[in-house]
């Protein structure tokens, strides 16, 4: 057994430091070489058991294929008491709790689980998705129509976070003069994620989000079209059991996830990509190489750097530690896709991978159910940003580039490009 003391908050080690950034990686391969499973105390849990980080590939994917035995609802853990959350010095207030109200897919094992996701998944099967590709791509054209003239864009507003949005709007049946605050109430999501962020402008637009999802559950009611959320409501109107929270918490689950974690990819994925111009300059020779660069840029840089915690529902051994019933473990999904027993050269990035069993869309049975739509868009994006930009190059120096670092995701503030 590896014998080590606690990451704490404070630690240099603790890759979800406010200050860590794009150091994470370093961090994580220190991690990694200390061993698979390492205890950590930083607020992540509302539980009084031991915490882990969960480093390497196998053992990561053990956690997330075996829900018997670690839930993401400590509810089913017979016995547990839960701990209140405590204040440390890299926080200033308790870790965030879910934004969805009710259940959602996201905090429920089976059979809960089975039944929300099968109420939407024929509409997210890789049949259906690539059959959005005509309409992806006439987004994309259109976005990029209206900078070209100008020579200069900023990926992040002008390109990746309107493509993804219109998309899942589209199929939900967000009406197009309501997007852009969409938008923002989804920012303030995802920027809410973040370990301490809890200000009350963030709570403001959470509980207005939440709002905006009640009104257009209503209006749906009255006047039903072909879209998402209509179809949800015809299920749950057929007797399905599916509860007015459980609606809610679905259709905000589906507009988040739809977009931000897409958003967050392409505009990152993009600076990768002029982060290794010798990769660059091989996409833009073949294009065909697109599907393979983007489970690459997926597994280099993904957007999720964890899942949610997970709860031993019984004593056993993981990655040689001892885990006791009631003990959080943290599964890091960026760590694991860097894990050098899997993938030769780990931190470099290599368009032309073979081996690439990658966790950005996670694994087991919570996998991302919008895995298919998200390959479509990245596929699509990727290809005609660089069919109709083959110059694009930084307009700022790197070191300038500004990120925003939640607990667990990342994302772009900006990312101005000339081309």
């Amino acid at each position: 057994m590896n014998s080590f003391q606690n990451i704490t908050a404070t630690s240099k080690l603790n890759p979800f430091r406010s200050d860590a950034g794009e150091g994470q990686f370093s961090i994580f391969a220190q991690l990694r070489a200390m061993g698979a499973v390492i205890p950590i105390t930083v607020p992540m849990g509302n539980t009084n058991g031991q915490q882990w980080m969960i480093t390497r590939m196998e053992e990561v994917s053990e956690v997330l294929k075996n829900p018997r035995l670690f839930t993401v609802d400590q509810s089913l853990i017979e016995g547990l008491t839960p701990a209140t959350p405590e204040i440390t010095p890299e926080t200033d207030s308790p870790a965030p709790t879910t934004f969805f109200s009710g259940k959602s897919m996201i905090s429920v094992d089976e059979p809960d689980h089975r039944r929300l996701r099968r109420l939407v998944s024929k509409a997210f099967t890789p049949r259906y998705m690539e059959s959005l590709r005509p309409s992806v791509q006439k987004i994309a054209d259109e976005l990029l129509d209206q900078v070209q003239a100008q020579g200069h864009m900023d990926i992040v507003k002008d390109y990746a976070h309107p493509l993804p949005i219109n998309v899942i709007c589209d199929m939900l049946g967000v009406p197009v003069e309501e997007r852009a605050q969409v938008h923002t109430w989804s920012t303030a999501i995802s920027h809410g994620l973040g370990l301490g962020v809890r200000e009350p402008e963030v709570e403001a637009n959470l509980r207005a989000f939440g709002d905006y999802t009640a009104q257009l559950v209503k209006a749906k009611r009255k006047h039903p079209a072909d879209d998402l959320i209509s179809q949800l409501i015809t299920i749950e109107e057929e007797g399905d059991h599916l509860s007015e929270d459980e609606l809610l918490s679905m259709i905000t689950l589906l507009i988040f996830a739809g977009h931000e974690t897409t958003s967050n990819l392409l505009a990152t994925g993009t600076l990768m990509l002029l982060d290794y111009p010798e990769q660059l300059n091989k996409l833009k020779a073949d294009p065909e190489l697109t599907s393979s660069a983007f489970e690459e840029l997926l597994r280099f840089n993904g957007p999720a750097t964890m899942t949610g915690p997970r709860y031993a529902t019984e004593d056993t051994i993981l990655g040689g530690q001892q885990i006791r019933k009631g003990d959080v473990v943290i599964p890091l999904l960026k760590s694991a896709n860097r894990d050098e027993l899997l993938f030769e050269h780990s931190e470099e990035l290599d368009i032309h991978r073979k081996v690439n069993r990658h966790l950005a869309f996670g694994h087991g049975i919570h996998s991302c159910l919008g895995a298919p739509l998200a390959r479509v868009e990245g596929d699509v994006a990727f290809r005609t940003l660089l069919r109709r930009m083959p110059n694009l190059q930084l307009a700022v120096p790197r070191e300038e580039v500004n990120w925003h670092f939640a607990l667990s995701s990342q994302s772009l503030m900006t990312l101005p490009v000339v081309f």
